[in-house]
């Protein structure tokens, strides 16, 4: 079957009726991921009885797939009376699983802040909590901006997962003109274009805010 061009740019709309959703569910798990890293990695930093228990959680996030938690989410919950639309399904299955990384993320992020500048400040009389503000959280957010615009680009990369749930983004959209007309290079090939597009678009957006924010963080 021959790639029809005509077909591909009369199909575009129709696989644009997912975009909304797909840039909603890529925006709110990322927002979720990184609220849910925080707090992961803040447990992981309490005592000696949590830290365990937060530590295992992030291990296991991060050694089973994301298609497992989402299929967790959306068929066995409803068995114990917990049934959520798909759109939350996959809101709550991209953060939790993003999330294990993340806080990753925000460990090397505080790790990498000397030690000696919070004790510093402290000296000077800082308060501990004025020292996380205004000493630590400022160096630390130069660490982590450039890995958290990486794993926000995988977010959005992620979302066409959650058509094996019937969500209705993007990706999902691809697949109905596909199932309708038989014809899957032309639908493929589009949502292929248009991620891309959006990628290239938040890679953009990332890169100036770093920028504008001054979030680059120095070489070495």
């Amino acid at each position: 079957m021959s790639f029809d061009v005509a077909f591909a740019v009369r199909i575009v709309p129709q696989v644009l009726e997912g975009i909304g959703n797909t840039i909603l569910v890529a925006i709110l798990s990322f927002i979720g991921a990184t609220l849910l890293g925080f707090i992961w990695e803040m447990l992981r930093r309490s005592n000696r009885f949590v830290r365990p228990v937060a530590q295992f959680v992030v291990d296991a996030i991060r050694s089973t797939p994301v298609l497992v938690q989402i299929y967790f989410l959306f068929f066995v919950l409803p068995f114990y009376g917990i049934v959520l639309p798909a759109l939350l399904v996959g809101v709550f299955g991209l953060s939790f699983y993003f999330s294990g990384y993340i806080s990753e993320v925000f460990r090397a992020g505080i790790d990498a802040v000397p030690r000696g500048q919070g004790e510093a400040a402290q000296s000077l009389g800082l308060g501990r909590l004025d020292t996380v503000i205004f000493v630590v959280a400022p160096q630390m957010l130069r660490n982590i901006a450039a890995p958290l615009g990486a794993y926000s680009i995988s977010i959005l990369k992620s979302t066409p997962l959650l058509a094996v749930i019937a969500v209705p983004e993007m990706q999902g959209s691809a697949f109905d003109v596909a199932s309708e007309t038989y014809r899957y290079a032309e639908p493929m090939f589009v949502a292929g274009v248009l991620f891309l597009i959006m990628d290239l678009v938040a890679v953009a957006v990332i890169a100036s805010l770093e920028r504008r924010f001054g979030l680059i963080a120095p070489t070495r």
